[in-house]
């Protein structure tokens, strides 16, 4: 979640914000369910798949179920299988599955990320925070787990060392995408829209940018009042109805946020009166 094409004061913005990060996960990025964003920070994905609807993610988690009761070893299946069911809002069960996969891959660091991340989305950040610090090698640092590290720091409000990770990871994999996407949400998060555009458009432009990246860049977009990019952002990933839709709900959040501002004029000057 100028600085914004729209004059408002950080008040009123910070409560826009309250109201707007619900619709990333909602209405901009197509539910949470499918497509994880703020975070989004910590999204799962199933190889091969993006942008899937409610009865393909169920026929997923069928799918990789069934491949998981043939052969509950395979390091894959866990890690797709426990996506599905992440994606699917099945997360006690996701837990569950990746629970086993850490067991079985001790060393495996994509595993326990993919665990925190679980973790994470269940709400237990401190569990979660412990499996990817255990995971982490300060010799050798991976940057998926800086990544997801600084994620559950931003969930948990820390978001000024959360940044630090995401830069320590761009250190390692200058311009990857998706850490990109979660230091734009974390600039978002901190009420910085004009930051937050910075890095979600440098990490739109990379080659292996995704569909919910130039989602959250419309959402920062139409936080700021830049209605017309956002909604032509918006077109080119989801239904145009619905990025008209979405455009809509924001425009009436900002009118919100000034009505919030007009509000605390008035109290502010019965106070001194």
């Amino acid at each position: 979640m100028c600085r914004s094409s729209v004059a408002v004061s950080r008040q009123p913005r910070l409560r826009m914000l309250s109201l707007a990060l619900p619709l990333a996960c909602g209405v901009f990025l197509s539910a949470c369910a499918s497509q994880q964003a703020v975070g989004t920070h910590g999204g799962a994905t199933i190889t091969g798949s993006t942008n899937l609807t409610d009865d393909q993610l169920a026929s997923a988690a069928r799918s990789w179920g069934q491949r998981y009761d043939q052969n509950p070893k395979d390091r894959g299946t866990i890690l797709n299988y426990a996506a599905a069911l992440r994606l699917s809002g099945n997360t006690d069960q996701a837990i569950a599955v990746l629970q086993q996969g850490v067991i079985q891959y001790k060393d495996d660091r994509v595993m326990a990320a993919s665990y925190g991340k679980a973790l994470a989305a269940n709400g237990d950040f401190q569990q979660a925070l412990e499996v990817i610090r255990r995971a982490q090698r300060p010799d050798r640092p991976d940057w998926a787990l800086l990544s997801a590290e600084g994620a559950i720091l931003d969930q948990i409000g820390n978001g000024a060392s959360a940044r630090d990770l995401y830069g320590k990871a761009l250190a390692i994999v200058p311009d990857e995408p998706s850490v990109l996407n979660n230091l734009g949400l974390s600039y978002l998060l901190s009420g910085n829209l004009e930051k937050s555009e910075e890095v979600l458009r440098r990490a739109s432009v990379q080659p292996r940018a995704n569909s919910r990246i130039r989602q959250n860049l419309a959402l920062v977009l139409g936080l700021e009042g830049k209605f017309s990019e956002a909604e032509a952002v918006a077109r080119n990933e989801i239904n145009p109805d619905q990025a008209a839709a979405n455009i809509s709900y924001l425009k009436a959040m900002m009118a919100q946020a000034d009505r919030w501002k007009e509000i605390e004029a008035g109290e502010k000057k019965t106070r001194q009166g």
